[in-house]
């Protein structure tokens, strides 16, 4: 008996050691060592799906999908030990892209597989290269010595897809394509062969390269669709247009924030929503010219999942965009023509869209607008709607934009920046922590300099000396000037009304030993609104009036600096407010 169990254990541990060996060989592109291991463990693949699917033919369906992507992906498997699981990982992902069963997993379908800390796996193609590398290394065996089903099919759909992939290139560029990858060939050699420089041969891989990743994301896109037609998911959901598309603030991601959670019962005003989110005690500039951007131009992801939790929800976020050397453009003084739909057509298509459909997808369906940005120009906007069979989402801001955007046409606005931000999931939370919470959030703004997309921001308390020095210059840029005025109007207004709402409706004697202070803020805050309202009427937005001119430019800094003393008074009714809540 404890023979039997010994031997038993032996061969399990030599198999394990013999798919590890595997592994590593098909991680060099051999095609036989990979046929082994789907020979050694399609049985259990097989049955993994059928748990899933309780259909022969779907779970057939699955399992050669999910070889295939096994292949492509291989290289990504760190632990080659792991095999078999890190299979079943995929399967699974598999098996709930096609049955969409239940809000459990579905998060993950295009997020990539489950990371582990022994392992760093995803189910999209983010390294090309390697790909290409990995297909051209075992390209020219022949098929003749392919004999099981699994090895003709998997080959034939490798095949397939990567010639759908090339038919975006013009001839020639396919050709060097193909000699680079498929025949190995050095640019030194493509170049004698085609009569061309080295310096034409990488320009053309390069472009190449460029145009191979945006036909990848657009067949990932098409097999995204196809698979909800395949499960019968293929739906058109539009929900009742948000509210708060109505609401009149320039703090666009606050109304953002403020129509996700209309439909989950989470009664909180607008000044509500902006005060526990933060945004009502921001001020971000960009020094000298006080550019549009700088409003914006902050952590996205943190900033806003940090207000939505404080709010009450997590959130999941799909963000994608290109790195910054500064502010972006204008859309108020570009050539109109970089806002239309052709030029979308012209700008590349983020590698995440297939993430942010999903995400965007799982969140109507559950009933809840998606936050997004650049939508139309660059502010935050909702989507609050999707139709599969015409590949188009419904999309508003409250600028005056609602209309349909295609599917692939999401992240390449102006910006060309893709973010999408969707609830996951209420948690607990009560008035004390989120009171305590939004002031935190408010004195770290004040008193630290954030990250940002750029270094030439300066937030906070800061603001007010670069704000001023851009007046002194006589540098500012006049539309900039006045749009970054209207939005800090916006914000201090809200502000106001934020303390207030709090100081006449909380009535829980927790609060009676700040009501003072609460009413006292309301005060401060409203003296700021009108300061900076007083501002705007200088530099309306989006005329901007003349910040350069030195008279009005001396006004702009008196105004300015009273508002900086004023806030400052405020910080120290929150620093006491929390003192007091954390005793």
């Amino acid at each position: 008996m404890k023979t039997t169990m010994f031997n038993q254990r032996s061969r399990q541990e030599n198999q394990g050691e013999q798919d590890e060996v595997l592994v590593e060989r098909a991680k060099t592109g051999d095609r036989d060592a990979f046929g082994e291991l789907v020979r050694r463990h399609r049985a259990k693949v097989y049955g993994y799906a059928r748990s899933y699917t309780q259909e022969s033919f779907l779970a057939e369906d699955i399992v050669q999908d999910a070889l295939i992507r096994a292949f492509l992906h291989l290289g990504k498997l760190s632990d080659s030990r792991r095999f078999l699981p890190w299979l079943h990982r995929i399967v699974r992902n598999q098996a709930f892209t096609r049955l969409s069963k239940g809000p459990q997993k579905r998060e993950q379908v295009f997020t990539g597989i489950q990371r582990e800390a022994s392992e760093v796996e995803a189910t999209d193609w983010e390294d090309l290269d390697s790909i290409l590398r990995r297909l051209g290394r075992s390209w020219s065996q022949a098929s003749d010595n392919l004999t099981n089903p699994e090895d003709v099919l998997m080959r034939r759909e490798l095949l397939q897809t990567i010639m759908d992939l090339l038919s975006c290139l013009n001839a020639r560029e396919r050709k060097i394509v193909e000699s680079h990858f498929f025949d190995h060939l050095s640019p030194a050699e493509i170049a004698r062969l085609f009569q061309i420089s080295q310096g034409n041969v990488y320009q053309i891989l390069s472009r190449s390269r460029r145009k191979l990743i945006q036909e990848k994301t657009r067949v990932v896109v098409d097999q995204y669709v196809n698979s909800r037609k395949e499960a019968g998911t293929m739906k058109k959901v539009i929900l009742d247009k948000p509210a708060a598309l109505r609401q009149p603030t320039w703090v666009t991601c606050a109304m953002a924030l403020y129509g996700m959670i209309e439909n989950t019962g989470k009664k909180m005003s607008f000044p509500m929503v902006m005060g526990v989110s933060g945004h009502a005690f921001r001020l971000t500039v960009v020094p000298d010219g006080i550019h549009i951007a700088g409003p914006t131009m902050f952590d996205f992801t943190k900033v806003l999942q940090q207000g939505l939790r404080n709010i009450g929800f997590e959130s999941n976020v799909i963000n994608e965009g290109k790195a910054a050397d500064g502010p972006a453009l204008n859309a108020n003084l570009v050539d109109p023509a970089l806002l239309s739909a052709s030029a979308r057509k012209k700008r590349e298509i983020a590698q995440s869209l297939p993430e942010a459909l999903e995400l965007i997808h799982r969140s109507i369906d559950r009933g809840h607008p998606v936050l997004a940005w650049d939508l139309f120009i660059p502010e935050f906007g909702l989507i609050y709607g999707y139709d599969d069979e015409q590949k188009l989402l419904h999309a508003a801001d409250n600028c005056g934009h609602d209309q349909t955007i295609a599917y692939e046409d999401l992240g390449r606005g102006l910006i060309e920046e893709l973010f999408v931000l969707s609830i996951r999931e209420p948690i607990q939370t009560d008035q004390h922590s989120m009171l305590k919470q939004a002031i935190h959030i408010a004195l770290h703004h004040y008193r630290e300099q954030e990250d940002s997309n750029c270094d030439e921001v300066v937030n906070g308390l800061a603001a007010y000396t670069a704000w001023k020095e851009a007046y002194e210059k006589g540098s500012i840029e006049p539309n900039g000037n006045a749009y970054t005025t209207a939005v800090a109007l916006d914000a201090r207004r809200n502000a106001a009304l934020f303390w207030g709402e709090i100081a006449d409706t909380w009535t829980d004697s927790t609060f009676d030993a700040i009501r003072p202070n609460l009413r006292k803020s309301a005060a401060l805050y409203e003296s700021i609104s009108e300061q900076f309202a007083e501002l705007s009427r200088l530099f309306p937005f989006p005329a901007g009036g003349e910040p350069n001119n030195p008279v009005h430019g001396q006004q702009a800094i008196a105004i300015l600096q009273s508002i900086e003393q004023v806030e400052k008074e405020a910080v120290v009714l929150l620093e006491q407010m929390l003192e007091t809540l954390s005793e």
